[in-house]
């Protein structure tokens, strides 16, 4: 693949890794690829960063045909840069896009991409542990007519962001709200596509939890209301009389690469892991007779985020007195030794620039 690069005529400082945050800071270029039916993908291009032109018609803009993916970039001790399974978001992403009927990706196109980019960016790739340059890479159709079909025009673009690290005071296990009213999505349709409409929709429950002084809401299904889906925009895992249980993926849950990855560092370890379906009412139960030892999230931006407590209704449980699990922490201190290159790789993940 040819890419063609313009570079910045002014580019921008590195802010100091402790002042980083999330998503605020962005690199000095981005990466461009048009798509028209018939064509192909062409016109592949780094450009300097800034602002699109859209036509107000934009298929993106009225009917939501987007889908995005997460991933990172992270400094190892030595210098180098590396990425984690680079090639599950990119597959991943090529399901999101047939499940909204946009154009695929040619893999080893998009593996060139994301690294060619980096290498560019490469400044931008913080320092300390737990910093990394979170990579956003998403498409969206420009059909340029308000008629409801099938794409036939797209752009796929990547953005980079410098980001501070998510425990810059410790992992502090969190308080969680099960969500009863609110659903995030339904078995056909778009909950294992990682598209922009399902995080919108999953807004409004987010803000009535957080007025309650919860971080999350922890999901139910759509159809019976019964079964524990994700948390927040996480995966959500659970360990119940030594047993580790995930919800199985039902098509309306994010397929996560981080879920991934722990069922793999878990079994390792030994743990029997079960993907099954959890109903709200095992789960109570569980907390009741106190069998729940451990709860987290995982994900991108967290890795693990340790669940302190849940309520449900009009009570509240407290999970392993509040403090992160054993379970927890050694997920958390694996993937990130992995990751940052502080940990051998035996599970073959680290994709080295």
């Amino acid at each position: 693949m040819q890419i063609k690069v313009t570079k910045t005529t002014t580019p921008a400082e590195m802010p100091a890794e402790d002042k980083l945050g999330f998503g605020k800071v962005f690199t000095d270029h981005m990466f461009m690829m048009d798509y028209e039916e018939g064509k192909g993908w062409y016109d592949a291009r780094i450009v300097p960063f800034g602002r699109i032109d859209l036509h107000p018609a934009s298929t993106v803009l009225h009917y939501g045909a987007e889908i995005f993916e997460g991933l990172k970039a992270y400094r190892r001790a030595d210098g180098g840069v590396q990425l984690f399974r680079p090639m599950e978001n990119i597959r991943r992403m090529n399901r999101s896009a047939e499940r909204m009927s946009l154009p695929l990706l040619d893999e080893d196109d998009a593996l060139t991409i994301l690294t060619e980019f980096v290498k560019l960016e490469e400044r931008f790739v913080p320092r300390s542990f737990g910093t990394s340059l979170y990579l956003r890479p998403f498409m969206f159709g420009n059909d340029e007519t308000l008629g409801v079909h099938a794409v036939k025009r797209a752009t796929f673009m990547l953005i980079a962001s410098p980001s501070g690290s998510y425990y810059a005071e410790g992992i502090n296990p969190v308080k969680i709200m099960i969500e009863d009213e609110d659903v995030r999505t339904v078995r056909g349709g778009t909950g294992y596509a990682k598209c922009g409409g399902n995080y919108a929709a999953s807004t409004r429950a987010g803000e009535r939890a957080a007025k309650k002084g919860y971080s999350q809401v922890l999901w139910l299904d759509g159809v019976e209301r019964k079964y524990i889906e994700e948390v927040g925009a996480m995966n959500v895992m659970f360990k119940i009389d030594g047993e580790i249980v995930t919800p199985k993926l039902t098509g309306s849950i994010l397929p996560g690469i981080t879920r991934m990855s722990c069922i793999e560092v878990l079994k390792g370890m030994g743990y029997t892991v079960s993907e099954r379906l959890l109903s709200v009412d095992e789960l109570v139960q569980a907390m009741q007779d106190g069998r729940l030892e451990e709860a987290w999230g995982c994900g991108t931006a967290a890795v693990v985020s340790p669940i302190g407590k849940l309520a449900y209704g009009d009570k509240e449980y407290e999970i392993n007195d509040g403090k992160i699990g054993e379970v927890t922490q050694k997920l958390y201190d694996v993937l990130t030794g992995i990751q940052w290159g502080k940990l051998e790789d035996t599970f073959n993940w680290v994709y080295k620039l």
